[in-house]
């Protein structure tokens, strides 16, 4: 059968540690390959306890493949056993049941991934070990996990904590890595096999079919992935949330989506040292939004408030060589990648602020804004690999990338109610046109010290330089802007015994100012501030500490951590003190120190051949360093998960309950949401199971079984409920 086939597991030979001795290089750069071209995950069906057990290959923390009890950091595997049994929306729906890990927004494309307390783009989001992070995007708003078609994804590797030193700029909280299933390697003779599925959920009257081929003749290897979604806004169940109430279930507006994807890539052998690769992804949605409930279902006098993606695209291509036991001088291993990508998108903000009384029912300020941005990249990464003394891996190369961006604004604003309407219309840009050029260098050694003990330590120099130029209706001189970080980090794993270890991890990053941040001028969308440039902003720069033990015998595992990470020079958007046409005026900049701090645990426990108990816990502390009044904790603050689960032997069926608990959080600032002062507790159940008849599977999920009304925390200060009860049901079949 074709290595690659969703239907077989390869062994896990690859997966030697580094205290094992000599490497061929051949193996290693199989590994390495691994971000581009994935093999399926290694790992039996498992519980989510048991993905996050990282007892799988990863290769996102160290870029080299380690199993997860021997990697000196906090790293997360979720693996295709789990996304196949799941068939989440989006990668991003699993990580609520993970220790560190949340989510914000809501529906069927918007969740964006939150770890440990940070969130937007201080969190690096790759594809295949290639950023889809863009510069144009807000400081809370980072690129959705759902531009990768979760069809397409062989697992999800997530590295909590800080990652610059491999990845550059962003990755201060940690990075996500959706790693695709790549073509299979080549075969002797021509062989085909494929996939097709079908998904269906009742709360939203979701359908998405999906189909993949792949297979290979000789040295060229191919896989063509492809699926459609239909989804309407789902409804939230009645009941009572802090200082809402809803009588009966409620349509949450904007929550559907209509979107497709395709993938293609094509791998060709040209000996057994030389590989050559290219892929080509393309992304549409229509009609997706951030989501909101009818003020009058919430309270009086409250504001409409409409954020609505019409469209948006994304491309990408990819093309790349990889060669293994080269022997030249400095470099036995070598993977150049280059990448072109564009990210169209449609940005649609409609608000309505009523009057207060006595004015006449009905009449306040509409605001409708509407945003075109394409932002254009061309990427470039080189990656070179020298095995030293047969133990120790030396790892160093250079990546590039550019962001041109574009965009065009249009702003109406209409005062209705009290007389005849005269809209004013604004054309102006609030964002020039401009660039955004990153280019760095790292190095990191990968030593083996004894039997017992591994470090990693390494560092990265990075130049990034933003201009901005000439725009359309904007009449305004020319800016440029630059920062230069060096960063490095240091991580140690000492084998206390077989059965436990003990890590220690401590490493700066860095995020720099990105086009939003630096040169945005003008009214926000929803009309209630001005915001003016800032051309004095600092990078933001983060010390992240963490020190943690994993314990495995026999059934049990059980891991922990203990963590502090410190964002120095951490930008804000603050009122200057000003007034512009009314309105409050507003500026980002760098303020002293937001500091997290927090504790995760997770463990499993198998009882005989067919039941698993697992367990996870998280607190997280967020602080303004100096400001102590100042209220940061827009997550949880702790989260208890559990998993219950019963497997045949036989692998033909198995059953699995869930649940999770959210801690209430008090130091929190929610303004003026119906919600309350403070984050209500909530805890939610679940129930899934599946069929295996052959090469068919049968798998279906319920969640929210108590049909409670509940928010996420990162969506109570803009109200937006997750969904009533939901059955979700799939088919597969493979040939």
């Amino acid at each position: 059968m074709v290595t690659g086939s969703p239907l077989s597991r390869p062994s896990s030979a690859l997966s030697i540690p580094l205290r094992q001795g000599p490497l061929g290089l051949g193996r290693w750069l199989l590994a390495f390959a691994l971000p581009t071209l994935a093999l399926p995950g290694l790992a039996p069906a498992q519980t989510v306890h048991e993905a996050y057990r990282v007892r799988d290959l990863n290769v996102t923390a160290t870029r080299n493949p380690r199993l997860g009890f021997d990697t000196p950091m906090s790293v997360t595997v979720l693996d295709d056993a789990l996304l196949s049994e799941r068939q989440p929306n989006s990668a991003a729906d699993l990580f609520l049941e993970v220790p560190g890990l949340d989510v914000d927004g809501v529906g069927t494309t918007q969740r964006q991934p939150i770890i440990r307390g940070l969130q937007g783009q201080r969190i690096l989001v790759l594809e295949d070990g290639l950023r889809l992070n863009n510069s144009r995007r807000r400081q809370d708003s980072g690129e959705i996990p759902a531009l990768v078609d979760v069809s397409t994804l062989d697992r999800v590797e997530v590295v909590r904590g800080a990652s610059s030193v491999l990845y550059g700029s962003d990755a201060i909280g940690g990075v996500i890595n959706l790693i695709t299933r790549g073509p299979p390697l080549a075969a002797r003779g021509t062989v085909v096999h494929g996939k097709v599925s079908y998904r269906y959920s009742t709360v939203d009257n979701q359908s998405r079919p999906a189909a993949t081929l792949f297979g290979g003749s000789g040295p060229v290897s191919f896989r063509l992935t492809g699926s459609y979604r239909s989804a309407d806004p789902y409804e939230a169940p009645g009941g009572r949330f802090g200082g809402v109430t809803l009588a009966r279930d409620t349509r949450v507006r904007d929550t559907g989506v209509e979107d497709y994807s395709v993938s293609g890539s094509v791998g060709y052998r040209l000996s057994s040292r030389h590989d050559l690769f290219m892929k080509y992804d393309r992304y549409r949605a229509d009609n997706a939004g951030f989501g909101f409930v009818d003020p009058n279902v919430l309270g009086e006098g409250l504001s409409t408030v409409q954020l609505l993606f019409p469209s948006q695209r994304f491309e990408r291509y990819t093309a790349g060589y990889r060669g293994a036991d080269l022997g030249v001088g400095p470099f036995d291993g070598l993977e150049v990648t280059v990448y072109l990508q564009d990210n169209e998108r449609d940005f649609h903000t409609n608000v309505f602020s009523p009057f207060p009384q006595p004015a006449p029912a009905g009449a306040g300020v509409s605001i409708q804004s509407r945003n075109f941005t394409d932002i254009a990249t061309y990427g470039f990464r080189a990656e070179f690999k020298k095995l030293v003394g047969g133990r120790h891996l030396v790892t160093y190369g250079v990546d590039l990338y550019r962001d041109d961006s574009r965009n065009t604004d249009t702003t109406i604003t209409t005062v209705v109610g009290t007389g005849p309407a005269s809209p004013t219309v604004r054309g102006t840009p609030r964002l020039p046109d401009a660039t955004f050029r990153s280019l760095g260098g790292f190095v990191q050694l990968a030593l083996s010290l004894s039997p017992r003990a591994d470090l990693i330590v390494g560092g990265r120099y990075q130049d990034v330089r933003a201009a901005t130029r000439e725009t359309p209706s904007l009449a305004a001189p020319l800016f440029v802007d630059t920062d230069r970080n060096v960063v490095g980090s240091a991580s140690m794993l000492y084998r206390a015994t077989e059965e436990l270890s003990v890590v220690a991890t401590v490493g700066r990053a860095f995020r720099s100012p990105n086009l939003v941040e630096r040169f945005f001028n003008g009214p926000s969308p929803e009309g209630r501030g001005f915001w003016v440039r800032n051309l004095a902003l600092d990078a933001e720069t983060s010390l992240n500490t963490e020190v943690g033990l994993r314990f495995r015998s026999g059934p049990a595992y059980v891991e922990g951590f203990v963590f502090r990470n410190t964002v120095y020079d951490a930008i804000r958007t603050v009122p200057t003190g000003n007034q512009v046409n009314g309105v409050t005026e507003f500026q980002n900049i760098n303020i002293d120190q937001l500091r997290i701090t927090g504790v995760e645990l997770a463990a499993t426990v198998r009882l005989g051949e067919s039941v698993t108990l697992g367990a996870g816990y998280s607190h997280l502390s967020p602080r303004a360093v100096g400001e102590p009044d100042v209220p940061l904790g827009d997550g949880y603050s702790n989260k208890l998960t559990g998993t219950l689960r019963y497997a045949h032997p036989d692998g033909r069926f198995w059953v699995e309950y869930a649940v999770r608990h959210n801690g209430r959080r008090e130091d929190v600032e929610l303004g003026a949401s119906p919600v309350g002062d403070i984050i209500p507790a909530f805890t939610v159940h679940g129930l899934h199971g599946g069929l295996s008849l052959g090469r068919q599977q049968l798998a279906v999920s319920m969640t929210n079984l108590t049909n409670a009304l509940y928010a996420e925390a990162p969506n109570v200060g803009f109200f937006r409920p997750e969904p009533k009860r939901n059955i979700t049901l799939t088919w597969s079949f493979g040939f």
